[in-house]
């Protein structure tokens, strides 16, 4: 009953490589660095002052969407640590009677939510593997490292499949991309202004048939990986204390006296109103649009995750402690943010990009273009996680190619989407948000995500194939 099988002895293997070998995100930033410098040098007629001028000016290029994805942690997190859906988790938590069973839970909780808002499902999933890991009650030996692993893998696999997948987000949000970016889509008229709304990326039945495939794929894989009760280590093991919260905002911490001045920190009536004021504009927002799918942006999810979470908060104290609970999560992502957007100022100012396209493109045909995509995406991801500012060094020449091979322009997003997503299972970079809250390193968790990434990889090759084959272009 207690038996290892063959997808736990390897994700154990993996695990305790990593924890020897694998150095933190931010060494991960620092050698993409160097790499792409070194590249920029020896593979184009570009300088090595012209390399380093790249890489200054594009170091600070990336701050308005470094600040945008802080607000994606920190909404998720002001959400998924409400007293509201503190009470869904705790109950949800009670669900499992097994190891395998936790873990398995926590990944299909992670999957489904990362379709929604990836922060979100960052934090939801995070405080829930938390609090299975901190019942006595509940499930005894559960893999501490495999929980954490799980409450990730949203998004190492459909996240940008999702409501917030930037490259979807972008080629449905007039404004998101250059005009020249616009004009290699629009190719002279034949896509109107260059946009491709919803309906034509993330709302392709044979989009939602991935994610489907890929929400019981790692699940499954997830279940096999998971070691049985004591073979894998719990949090005692590990040292950490979980306490006894669940990240929870305490809704009777605001109870007490209150001078004047602070009643209104710890009344409703101020959130009543913002809350009334961000909906009406968005209901106006929305409205005015002419297609309402493609109005969606980081922002305005962003400002509709805040209302919801300052309406399911209650009062602004209880936001504030929510969004002062959140802050230690981003610091990854301000200080890497930079270091990432000067190494895609350096591809793009020395045209690297081109010569490492040109080399996909010239071995494409209209039915491998879609795998390729998804390869080189997985592959430069390793070196730029981001899946808003890659898109936008990746775009110009990925269209024109699919224009060129006349392949969807939609599921050549989706397949950039999925494979953009494979890029997080192997790249530490998005693991810091949680690794935080779970104080665990890179290290402890990747044995699990490189199984997963083992087996998942494949499998989206052959649904970017085998599905883009049903698609006309070019839309």
């Amino acid at each position: 009953m207690n038996k290892t099988g063959p997808v736990a002895r390897v994700a154990l293997a993996l695990t305790a490589w990593t924890e020897r070998w694998v150095p933190d995100a931010f060494v991960f930033a620092l050698i993409a660095t160097l790499i792409v410098v070194g590249a920029g040098v020896a593979a184009t007629p570009a300088t090595l002052g012209q390399v380093v001028d790249a890489w200054g000016r594009g170091f600070w290029e990336l701050i308005p969407f470094t600040l945008q994805m802080a607000l994606v942690i920190i909404t998720g997190h002001v959400l998924a640590t409400s007293p509201p859906v503190g009470r869904v988790i705790r109950a949800i938590a009670s669900w499992p009677r097994s190891p395998r069973g936790a873990v398995a839970l926590v990944t299909f909780f992670a999957l489904a939510t990362a379709w929604i808002n990836w922060g979100f499902s960052l934090v939801f999933s995070a405080v829930l593997a938390r609090e299975i890991a901190r019942r006595s009650d509940g499930v005894e030996g559960v893999d501490y490292r495999a929980l954490a692993a799980a409450s990730f893998l949203g998004l190492g696999s459909i996240w940008a499949q999702g409501l917030s997948g930037s490259a979807a987000l972008q080629m449905a949000s007039a404004g998101a991309l250059p005009p020249e970016i616009r004009a290699i889509v629009s190719h002279g008229g034949l896509v109107p202004d260059g946009l491709i709304p919803f309906r034509h990326t993330i709302f392709l039945w044979q989009s939602l048939v991935a994610v489907a495939i890929e929400i019981i794929v790692v699940t499954t894989v997830m279940w096999l990986a998971t070691p049985p009760q004591g073979r894998g280590r719990t949090a005692r093991d590990l040292g950490i204390d979980l306490g006894d919260g669940d990240g929870a905002i305490d809704p009777t911490a605001d109870h007490g006296a209150r001078t004047p001045g602070a009643w209104l920190e710890h009344s409703p009536v101020l959130t009543w109103l913002v809350v009334g004021l961000g909906l009406v504009y968005l209901v106006r927002y929305f409205g005015q649009a002419s297609e309402p799918l493609n109005a969606i942006n980081l922002n305005t999810l962003n400002l509709a995750f805040l209302l919801v979470g300052f309406l399911l908060h209650g009062t602004p104290a209880r936001l504030m402690r929510a969004v002062q609970a959140a802050t230690p999560a981003v610091w990854g992502v301000i200080l890497q943010f930079p270091f990432y957007a000067g190494v895609a100022g350096v591809i793009t100012a020395t045209h690297l990009n081109d010569r490492v396209a040109g080399a996909f493109v010239r071995v494409s045909t209209p039915a491998t273009f879609p795998p390729l995509v998804a390869l080189y995406s997985a592959v430069l991801g390793v070196f730029v996680p981001s899946g808003g500012s890659k898109w936008v060094i990746e775009a110009p020449y990925v269209m024109a190619a699919a224009h060129t091979l006349k392949v969807h322009l939609g599921w050549v997003v989706s397949a950039y989407d999925l494979g953009e997503a494979l890029a997080n299972l192997v790249q530490p970079f998005w693991m810091l948000p949680i690794l935080g809250l779970f104080r665990l390193g890179a290290r402890d968790v990747m044995g699990y995500t490189l199984v997963v990434f083992l087996v998942l990889a494949p499998v989206v090759l052959v649904l970017v194939t085998v599905l883009g084959r049903t698609l006309p272009y070019p839309l």
